[in-house]
């Protein structure tokens, strides 16, 4: 069977496990993004709070993502569960480390202005600090979310939905007639899923980004 026939014939199969994959990626980075940017907006006064988030946030990544998920299994079980722990965990460092490096950034002279017409700490914080720390905070999320796009295929070790289990089942039958077939429809899956959530990064930055502070 040739790879378009195979397309074909798992099309439904397919589509399910792109919009599951999707789903995951999305529901992990919403999560991971707002814990991130509470993170940041904890720490990012302090230079060793900062420094600390960071280094907190890095340390997720030294750990092999097949090795995390397998030490989440006798935890929370098979599932979602394994899943959403391990992306939100990946996810945070870009989005903390961007969040904090971006409020840092902030002309003092515009906080200064804002405490200056009477602003509360809370007020300076919304409409003036995150509003112009978002362009970096905003690339802290694209990367995140290309990091996950790829992660997210190991969660089909732990019985995790998306595309994963496509590569597995490849992986799992080499030799077989379609194996190959299913390994690069995962892959190739993976890949225009991560293509498209980055063209949306920039239609949403373009839309949310004023054209005076772009990069």
């Amino acid at each position: 069977m040739s790879f378009w026939e195979y397309l074909t014939t798992r099309r439904q199969q397919l589509l399910t496990d792109a919009f599951q994959h999707a789903s995951a990626v999305f529901q992990c980075m919403v999560v991971a993004t707002a814990l991130g940017v509470l993170i940041a907006v904890l720490s990012y006064r302090s230079t060793w709070a900062g420094n600390l988030a960071i280094t907190s946030t890095a340390t997720f990544l030294t750990v092999p993502s097949l090795a995390l998920i397998g030490l989440l299994i006798p935890v929370v079980g098979l599932g979602v569960a394994p899943t959403v722990i391990a992306l939100t965990l990946y996810g945070l460092l870009p989005i903390v480390r961007n969040a904090i490096v971006g409020l840092r950034g902030v002309d003092p002279s515009l906080v200064d202005a804002a405490k200056g017409i009477g602003m509360s700490h809370t007020a300076r914080l919304l409409r003036v600090e995150l509003p112009l720390a978002w362009p970096p905070i905003l690339t802290g999320i694209r990367v995140s979310t290309q990091m996950l796009m790829g992660i997210a295929a190991i969660a089909a070790y732990a019985s995790g939905p998306g595309l994963g289990n496509e590569i597995f089942r490849g992986i799992a039958s080499l030799g077989s007639a379609n194996a190959v077939n299913q390994v690069l429809a995962g892959t190739l899956g993976i890949v225009v899923l991560a293509l498209l959530f980055d063209a949306a990064y920039v239609l949403l930055g373009r839309l949310t980004i004023p054209r005076g502070i772009r990069a």
